[in-house]
């Protein structure tokens, strides 16, 4: 690794904790870097520090999820041992899993307590080469004071949500604030858009990129008109610059009380009820809507692992601060303080969490069966799937191109990459 490279993770790293005795050990972990992460992060790692008599590090990623499998990657070619613990998004353990530990000597039998779809996602040739920490799924956020006020209920279709959005958002410049929007979503060129097209098509009936056989699907005409209708919101219900948003732009935008409707994770519901908030207490989420009156609801399932790397030189404490981390004491403290989903079922029946996240109990259903973006099919291919299938979207939102002409150019490109097999 160069030493700029080192330099800059030296100059993005928070130490901590107690002084480490002569045999203990200084873990640098990766954590998250959307809304509150970073602080939930510091004050846990802490906690195991102390109990420990270990160090900790933190190393902030980038924000986009795309650079951080890149710098990761980057680290990996080098056999790096700067970073001993590391967050993995649930699309990424096919793509890594050979940088990773087996983390089943460390667990002692707990992964059977979460999400069994999530462990299985985590297992790779009988490994178990990450820990689920919380889950993820897309959810439609809205301002309830303010369908109240223009007689307006909470949308069940796509229609239904641009017709109620651009009443209001209207109705509400017209009476002074020129700054309203109607929607506000992840439409930058990232994996964020590829989430939020997923559930477009999902929704519509036009199925995935790539179905769970490895057949490439996504140039239909269902897919098409899924897209072709995210396209009309831009300019009409959602600002042109949603084309550059991700999660922090678009909760910013909410947030501060200038957008009627927002596509989100579970994480903005503390944030926007937190006391520097302007829509505290004017929150309502539900399902993401459906695809007209024949589709269905569809949220693309997201998520948070931790792992070791395998060239970490603690490998033993850094895994004793993945099971403290993914613990469900901890898991139950996040879910309280920072809505994020607990992987472990019987957190959702938890009194605490439910007074404290109420949706979590209404939208169970919607956690457990979200709709996973086609890395198991793909395998080390994914990100080079999803690239191309997020800048034809963009294309398609920013109006360079038809959806139908999009998706062409897109299945022809997908062929490519697969060639003969994924």
């Amino acid at each position: 690794m160069s030493n700029s490279f080192k330099q800059i993770a030296a100059g993005i790293a928070l130490a901590f904790g107690s002084v480490a005795g002569a045999h203990a050990a200084t873990i640098t972990i990766s954590c998250g870097s959307v809304g509150q992460d970073f602080e939930f992060c510091k004050k846990t790692t802490e906690d195991w520090a102390k109990k420990t008599g270990n160090t900790v590090k933190l190393f902030t990623p980038p924000q986009s999820t795309t650079d951080i499998l890149a710098l990761f990657r980057q680290m990996f070619a080098a056999k790096s041992s700067d970073l001993d613990v590391i967050n993995v998004d649930v699309v990424w353990p096919g793509m890594i899993k050979d940088h990773l530990i087996d983390l089943k000597p460390y667990s002692k039998g707990v992964e059977k307590e979460h999400f069994p779809s999530i462990v299985a996602n985590n297992t790779a040739d009988g490994k178990l080469i990450a820990m689920p920490w919380f889950t993820d799924a897309g959810l439609l956020y809205y301002r309830k004071d303010l369908l109240e006020k223009h007689g307006e209920k909470a949308p069940t279709t796509w229609e239904e949500l641009a017709a109620t959005a651009k009443k209001i958002q209207d109705a509400e410049r017209k009476a002074g604030n020129a700054d309203m929007q109607g929607f506000v979503f992840q439409a930058k060129a990232y994996e964020g858009l590829t989430c939020d097209a997923v559930e477009w098509l999902w929704s519509y009936g036009g199925g995935n990129i790539v179905d769970a056989k490895g057949n490439i699907t996504v140039n239909n005409p269902k897919a098409a008109k899924a897209l072709n209708t995210a396209a009309s919101w831009i300019g009409t219900i959602a600002p042109t610059g949603v084309l550059n948003y991700g999660e922090e732009d678009a909760r910013g935008v909410f947030q501060s009380g200038n957008a009627v409707f927002m596509r989100n994770w579970p994480y903005a519901w503390s944030l926007g009820n937190g006391k520097d908030s302007k829509i505290a207490g004017k929150i309502g989420v539900s399902a993401l809507p459906k695809g007209g009156a024949d589709g269905k609801n569809a949220a693309t399932l997201g998520g948070w692992q931790l792992a070791v790397s395998k060239y970490s030189k603690h490998p033993k404490e850094a895994a004793d601060l993945v099971m403290y981390m993914t613990s469900k004491e901890i898991q139950k403290e996040r879910a309280i303080k920072g809505s994020y989903n607990p992987t472990i079922p019987a957190l959702y029946q938890d009194k605490d969490v439910l007074a404290a996240a109420p949706f979590f109990g209404d939208l169970y259903n919607v956690f457990t069966s979200a709709v996973p973006r086609p890395a198991t099919a793909t395998g080390l291919k994914y990100n080079e799937v999803s690239a191309a299938f997020w800048n034809a979207t963009h294309d398609v939102l920013s109006g360079k191109e038809k959806a139908e002409t999009s998706l062409s150019k897109l299945e022809g490109k997908l062929k490519q990459i697969k060639r003969r097999e994924w």
